[in-house]
């Protein structure tokens, strides 16, 4: 049997973990002129091990908009998935859980986002696409260059 026939990939089950939304200047925000928020997006990713080759995949998104200084909205969410992955190496395995993972879970998220914005009275907000593979390859970057100083102090 060849190495890639031994590969398993397998999404078990999608879900919201957390949400939260705000809008602690409504409804007099909705009357204001010229308004134009500035949104911040922050994304984070963890991993739990459930089972041997189960494992738990979390994107963790929040969206702050702000005019004028003040909190807009505040959305807060927590898309997860539990994923099997089995026949993968150490190494492929990390990249399935950092970036392969985040990358099925996005989308997902996008659309809650979406929605929470909307129903909270304000513009729809369609997240821009993110590169989970150039994240994770920074994230592993940065990982080697902080164990190169430590080896060097």
């Amino acid at each position: 049997m060849s190495e890639q026939a031994q590969k398993n990939f397998a999404i078990q089950k999608l879900y919201l973990k957390d949400v939260s939304f705000e809008a602690p200047l409504s409804p007099a925000v909705f009357s204001e002129e010229n308004w134009a928020p500035e949104i911040n997006v922050q994304l984070n990713t963890e991993s739990n091990a459930l089972a041997e080759n189960v494992i738990e995949s979390v994107l963790k998104i929040t969206v702050t908009a702000q005019h004028e200084q003040k909190t807009v909205f505040l959305v807060e969410l927590h898309q997860a998935g539990v994923f099997t992955l089995e026949g993968f190496n150490d190494e492929e395995k990390a990249g399935m859980i950092g970036s392969y993972c985040p990358n099925l879970l996005f989308p997902f998220a996008r659309e809650a986002i979406s929605d929470l914005v909307t129903k909270g009275g304000f513009p729809q907000l369609l997240l821009a696409p993110v590169n989970f593979d150039a994240l994770y390859a920074q994230h592993l970057e940065q990982q080697q260059q902080a164990a190169t100083e430590e080896t060097t102090h």
